[in-house]
């Protein structure tokens, strides 16, 4: 492969063509452009030289490779530059230059020194999408670190996870970071349309915690438009009812019986019908008024079977149920019911084992053309490509 074809399109994709310069690191940023490259995008990752920072969280590891960095980071190239050594800058700048879309997550200001925030650039590439990614905004909370973890406190969404004995906890995945990278692909999206019709690029700011209200939904608008605070309900909803884990026989099954029709068969597969039609139940504001009562009534029957039991007659007649699987039996039941989660990026000796893209395209699939990639591994090819192929002029020239 030519320099120049590594980084004009791969040939495939509702993205094809598209050149994404993605300057960030971690989860959120990479996350986004990991789905955008999915898409045909090209994507130039751009790395200090001691590397993204999930290179070293470790473990777990694939052959001492974190697998932290492989989830999240396949299908781009990975080239190595030093913002303060001149040349390495004015590569970076030269990239930006050719690029469609300028991805980073510095914190506000941080690259102003290098002349890479928007300001600098917007006036000499108007049609450039630059989408910037911070905790808290570039006001009032510019100068606090984002991390998933504290979002998750300052958001109001640990909160809300646990009971009321145990006291707040964490998601147990970074998921303000995946939250905000889907957001941010999104607007991505959405601007290079609007760029397509009126040739116009423009500057996408995103943060945490806005996507952590935005993502909490029912929970953020209780507050906002009902003017009540949630409370911890552990694994229960604060609106339906059943709607929980149940002990069973030999371990637990959530039940989530939405409406009225899933409680009636509910109560059908349960063998107690009288519970569907008792007035204090026939609801869905009355089953959550009264679950106490229900509860027992449910708990009694659910204990006199195997959760696979249960789970096979629930199924049966559409009622929503589900053991509580380990990650691995995750992925295992996707496989059995021909959801194909695992794919392969890369080929031959690079060839990783990664998660599928989440949306299936019946005419543009989604590529696994590269596995993540190793620290600068395209970062002499890429000086060759800016340096032998036509381009806007570099900065300060005419």
């Amino acid at each position: 492969m030519t320099p120049g074809s590594m980084f004009s399109g791969s040939g495939s994709g509702p993205l094809d063509g598209i050149l994404i310069a993605d300057f960030s690191r971690i989860l959120a940023g990479p996350y986004c452009t990991m789905l955008l490259g999915d898409m045909g995008a090209t994507i130039v990752k751009v790395e200090s030289p001691s590397g993204d920072d999930t290179r070293s969280w470790k473990p777990p590891v694939r052959e001492d490779e974190a697998t932290y960095f492989l989830s999240v980071n396949r299908n781009k190239h990975s080239v190595v530059l030093d913002f303060g050594d001149a040349e390495d800058l004015r590569t970076a700048h030269d990239l930006v230059r050719r690029a469609d879309v300028m991805v980073e997550n510095f914190k506000p200001g941080g690259l102003v020194r290098y002349g890479l925030d928007y300001a600098s650039l917007a006036p000499e590439l108007p049609k450039l999408i630059y989408t910037s990614i911070t905790g808290f905004g570039t006001k009032g909370g510019a100068d606090s670190a984002g991390y998933d973890l504290t979002v998750q406190a300052m958001s109001g969404l640990m909160s809300v996870n646990g009971g009321a004995e145990t006291g707040p906890f964490r998601v147990g995945v970074a998921v303000l970071d995946v939250m905000t990278g889907l957001h941010a692909a999104m607007g991505i999206l959405g601007a290079l349309h609007h760029r397509s019709t009126t040739g116009r690029g423009q500057l996408l700011e995103l943060n945490l915690l806005t996507s952590a209200l935005s993502g909490m939904v029912n929970q953020t608008a209780a507050w906002v438009a009902g003017g009540v605070v949630p409370q911890r309900m552990g694994n229960e909803h604060p609106s339906l009812y059943p709607y929980e884990p149940f002990p069973t026989a030999d371990g637990d099954l959530i039940v989530a019986a939405g409406n009225d029709s899933q409680f009636t068969k509910l109560c059908g597969v349960l063998q107690i019908p009288g519970v569907a039609t008792d007035a204090r139940f026939t609801t869905p504001h009355l089953r959550s008024d009264n679950r106490d009562e229900l509860r027992i009534l449910l708990r009694e029957r659910l204990a006199t079977q195997t959760a696979a039991h249960w789970f096979d007659a629930l199924t049966a007649v559409g009622v929503p149920s589900a053991p509580i699987h380990d990650v691995q039996q995750g992925v295992e039941f996707a496989e059995k019911i021909g959801l194909e989660p695992v794919v392969v990026a890369g080929t031959g000796d690079r060839a990783i084992p990664s998660l599928r893209h989440p949306v299936d395209y019946s005419l543009t699939p989604a590529r696994y053309d590269l596995a993540p990639p190793v620290l600068g591994d395209s970062t002499a090819a890429l000086k060759d490509w800016l340096n032998t192929t036509e381009g806007p002029p570099p900065r300060g020239e005419s």
